[in-house]
């Protein structure tokens, strides 16, 4: 039988306990290796191919006795995160229970996690992929309806011990149901297994027996961890609903062949989860010596090496110091140290022992496992500074700070202060180097060139602080840079992509709006409404040539003559909207395009216009296009060839492209579409190609759900989306689908209590990277006449209130400011402007209840939502009620 590996798609896995490690929930609080894309684990440097043994020195047993010492100058626990593969089996088997006179599916799996059955019937009249709820006698225990085409079954261990999970599913041979159709899903990752690349087929009539994804004929699993097709595809009207019962007797001839046959399919699959360790750092002072006395400690499995060196000042530049040394350490090609830990007795894990001189300010090191795994600090060197180390006493204002190092501290007061200390120094540069902008703008001496280069130089400092504080504060909340009153009304832009911090976005269509086929000058005739109401940023549709209606399938990317209007009304739009003040977004789709040919098997892969590719153009693991590119660096949308990103002809066109709309439309920025589908270092390149002033990427998957109810703990959801904005090198912003999700639940189920999360903190996207999420309650998705995950109704202003007094960027959907909602929606625009909140606003939530949330933003407004009652705290600020609705209020200072 053949293994089945999931990479990188399934990072995170909780339920799987080694016996020498830790499962952790992901968050952004860990040091992790870089996966590449076959899921090894990058190499941090070349192997010796002679290393160079050195003894240790016989005072090593002396300096030893120190270390008992508690009188530590740095004691840091750093987290470690690495993957391990998990092995196990799954299988699909149909029987005859002749006792019963009924046959019986079950679906199993021997790996641990929390999994799910999704899965539905086909009628024997249906044609096409649509799926049917089954009747409710033939659902197991705990199933749920998916809305009205699917059921979601939990599949139950077999006992309390065991990890395997399994669900049976009792079938009536005389029913007209054709087949059973279904995919198995992970709620613990979020991945969706399915067979050959297409959902499994189970027919219980021979016609279908042909079907290419049917069970029981070949063998073979495929990973899909994406949307079902189904879901986008139109439901035939006409067929039963969820109440009907299905047992009718057959008429069709078809159903009289029914000669169901028993089948067993067992394969065995692996994945990848991730394994929590740490290591401990002390520093302490040899009393006989004056020298430091470094000692390190981990619980990592196995022979442990530390690769290290030292360095004299802060620009930390590795070099080797004077000995003495550890036992068993190495010379590395004259640059580093290897020292091999030692065993512990009795125990996990392993130790040494470090002597360094006094003349040293830091201790560098990275951890190596085996040949191909190193452990590094978020893809630097960890770094522990001395006891002489400038980053712990050359600045004045840490004596003043509560984290400051004194004997007595706890090692958590230490580790905060290692955290403050280096991040607080960056936010000064920060601070510095955009004073020098400011405080030059009015002499006119600095160039264009030299104030990119400071605004660049602003961006790594930023970019390295939120790496090492989000690593180890997953509620980081942005500072914003403090700048002169006058110079607020025109923000210091600090990179494309971005914006102000100020925009309120309004998405300008609806799943319909193509119906009227002249969009475009539907919308012109509104700009000057849409930018009196405070609009700064407008989302337009797609607007390229495209198989579907909507825009989502576009096929020739350079014909802009669409269902919304042509390029003529396209460009007449955009110029109204910029001279009324408002940036406009296109809605780039750039994961898959439609073929204009069929090759040589008949698929469609061959493209035309003026960007006339070949198949090498599409990735080669999508099953169902036949592409000679590289496999797919994100999750494949099946229902058109998804591009490979990682050609170069592809990036250059498409760079082009965007360049071109920029010129010719006038664009101010993007909304990109499926973002899930590739890489988000290909997003940067496309940004940095055509600098938007703003630009936005569709990020969406499933939250956290524990047997159909929400998990209160999304973390790891609101990472993944963190992951894939980090990885633009935060060149672009994402929808917040973290907070839209539970904000949805908590409204739907009067559960305030879910609008903070364990740090007291907004439990979205905006909670951690806020200057980086672009709210929303509602899109052309989830709600207009698609409704596939639409707000609760009558409770959209409550979800308005939230994120248009909130930090980030908030969207507001077409459908909203265009009914009864538009002055309530219009006022609380109005007080997000005159109180200046903006994407990096403070937020201090005050409840959090079952029946109210109440939080104070920016020390300006004072807001709660839900029926519960909720007044603003009495003292020198005084409030008065500003805006009051169906269950929300929102006060300002007066």
């Amino acid at each position: 039988m053949s293994t089945v590996t999931i990479g990188p798609i399934l990072r995170y896995y909780r339920g799987y306990k080694p016996s020498t490690s830790k499962i952790f929930k992901p968050s952004s609080f860990n040091f992790s290796p870089k996966l590449l894309s076959n899921g090894a684990t990058s190499f941090f440097c070349a192997m010796p191919s002679r290393p160079h043994t050195i003894r240790a020195s016989s005072s090593e047993t002396a300096l030893a006795e120190t270390s008992e010492s508690t009188d530590f100058s740095f004691n840091h626990t750093f987290p470690l995160s690495r993957t391990q593969t998990c092995e196990g089996n799954i299988f699909v088997r149909l029987e005859n229970l002749k006792d019963q006179q009924c046959w019986q599916l079950t679906v199993g799996c021997s790996l641990p996690g929390k999994w799910l059955l999704h899965w539905g019937v086909s009628l024997v009249d249906d044609v096409g992929s649509e799926w049917d709820q089954p009747p409710k006698n033939m659902r197991p225990p705990g199933s749920v309806p998916i809305k009205d085409y699917a059921i979601e079954t939990p599949l139950k261990k077999s006992s309390d011990r065991d990890t395997f999970h399994e669900v049976k599913i009792n079938l009536d041979p005389k029913s007209s149901i054709a087949a059973i159709n279904f995919v198995l899903k992970d709620e613990e990752t979020g991945a969706w297994y399915q067979h050959k690349g297409r959902d499994f087929k189970v027919p219980l009539v021979d016609y279908l027996i042909g079907d290419g994804n049917v069970v029981g004929a070949k063998r073979g699993f495929d990973i899909w961890p994406g949307a079902f097709l189904s879901n986008i595809l139109p439901r035939r009207d006409g067929l039963p609903s969820e109440d009907q019962d299905i047992s009718r007797e057959p008429e069709d001839a078809k159903q009289k062949n029914r000669q169901l046959e028993g089948f067993y399919e067992e394969l065995s699959i692996s994945k990848q989860i991730a394994v929590q360790n740490s290591v401990t750092v002390s520093v302490t002072k040899c009393p006989k010596t004056d020298k430091n006395l470094l000692y390190l400690e981990t619980d990592l499995p196995g022979e442990v090496v530390v690769h290290w060196g030292v360095c004299r000042d802060d620009a930390k530049n590795w070099e080797i110091p004077a000995g003495p040394y550890p036992a068993e350490t190495t010379v590395f090609k004259n640059k580093a140290l290897r020292t091999r830990l030692k065993r512990k007795d009795g125990e996990n894990g392993c130790s040494g022992l470090f002597t360094l001189d006094e003349e040293y300010v830091g201790f560098l090191y990275v951890l190596k496992l085996n040949e191909s795994t190193w452990l590094k600090c978020k893809e630097n060197d960890f770094y522990v500074p001395l006891s002489n180390s400038s980053t712990l006493h050359a600045q004045p204002h840490l004596e003043q700070s509560e984290g400051a190092l004194a004997s007595g501290k706890t090692m958590e007061a230490n580790q905060e202060l290692a955290r403050n200390e280096y991040t607080d120094g960056i936010l000064n540069e920060i601070r510095n180097l955009v004073n020098g902008i400011s405080s030059q703008k009015g002499q006119q001496t600095k160039t264009k060139e030299v104030q990119e280069s400071i605004l660049q130089e602003i961006e790594k400092l930023a970019a390295e602080a939120y790496s090492i504080f989000r690593s180890t504060v997953p509620s980081f909340k942005e500072e914003a840079v403090s700048e002169p009153e006058a110079e607020r009304e025109t923000p210091v832009k600090i990179c494309s992509g971005t914006g102000t911090g100020y925009e309120i976005l309004l998405q300008g269509f609806n799943w319909e709006s193509h119906k009227s086929g002249r969009w475009y000058m539907e919308l012109k005739e509104k700009a000057k409404e849409i930018s009196s109401l405070g609009f700064t940023v407008i989302w337009l549709p797609p607007p390229t040539e495209s198989v579907s209606p909507e825009g989502y399938m576009p096929k020739d990317l350079y014909n802009l003559n669409s269902r919304y209007g042509n390029i003529d009304e396209l460009k007449h739009l955009v110029k109204d909207l910029h001279e009324v003040g408002i940036k406009v977004l296109g809605d780039a789709v750039l994961n898959h395009r439609c073929a204009h040919y069929k090759n040589q098997n008949g698929v469609w892969n061959i493209f035309g216009g003026r960007l006339n590719w070949d198949d090498r153009a599409v990735v080669a693991d999508d099953p169902h296009f036949q592409g000679r590119g590289n496999k797919s660096s994100g999750d494949n949308f099946h229902a058109a060839p998804n591009i490979d990103h990682s050609q170069d002809f592809v990036r250059k066109d498409l760079k082009e492209w965007l360049c071109w709309l920029r010129d010719e439309i006038g664009y101010d920025g993007w909304r990109l579409d499926f973002v899930r589908g590739f890489w988000g270092g290909y997003v940067k390149d496309y940004i940095d190609a055509s600098e938007p002033y703003f630009a936005v990427g569709e990020y969406w998957d499933s939250l956290s759900y524990t047997y159909g109810e929400m998990d209160h703990n999304q973390d790891a959801h609101r990472q993944r989306i963190v992951d894939w904005i980090n990885a633009t090198s935060g060149t672009a912003g994402a929808f917040d689908v973290t907070t839209k999700g539970i904000l949805h639940a908590a409204l739907d189920r009067c559960e305030y209590w879910r609008l903070s999360d364990q740090k007291g903190q907004p439990p979205g996207v905006v909670g951690w990277w806020p200057s980086r999420a672009v709210t929303f309650i509602e899109n052309h998705d989830t709600g207009s006449t698609q409704g596939h995950w639409r707000f609760p109704n009558g409770k959209e202003m409550q979800g308005y209130a939230y994120i248009l007094t909130h930090p980030g960027t908030p969207a507001v959907f077409h459908d909203h400011l265009f009914s009864h909602y538009r002055s309530e929606i219009s006022s609380l625009i109005s007080i997000r402007n005159r109180n200046k909140i903006h994407c990096r606003s403070t937020v201090v939530i005050t409840k959090a209840e079952r029946d109210v949330y109440a939080a104070i933003i920016q020390e300006k407004v004072a807001m709660k939502i839900g029926p519960g009652h909720y007044e603003p705290p009495s003292g020198p600020q005084k409030w008065s009620l500003a805006l009051e609705g169906n269950d929300y209020k929102v006060w300002e200072t007066s």
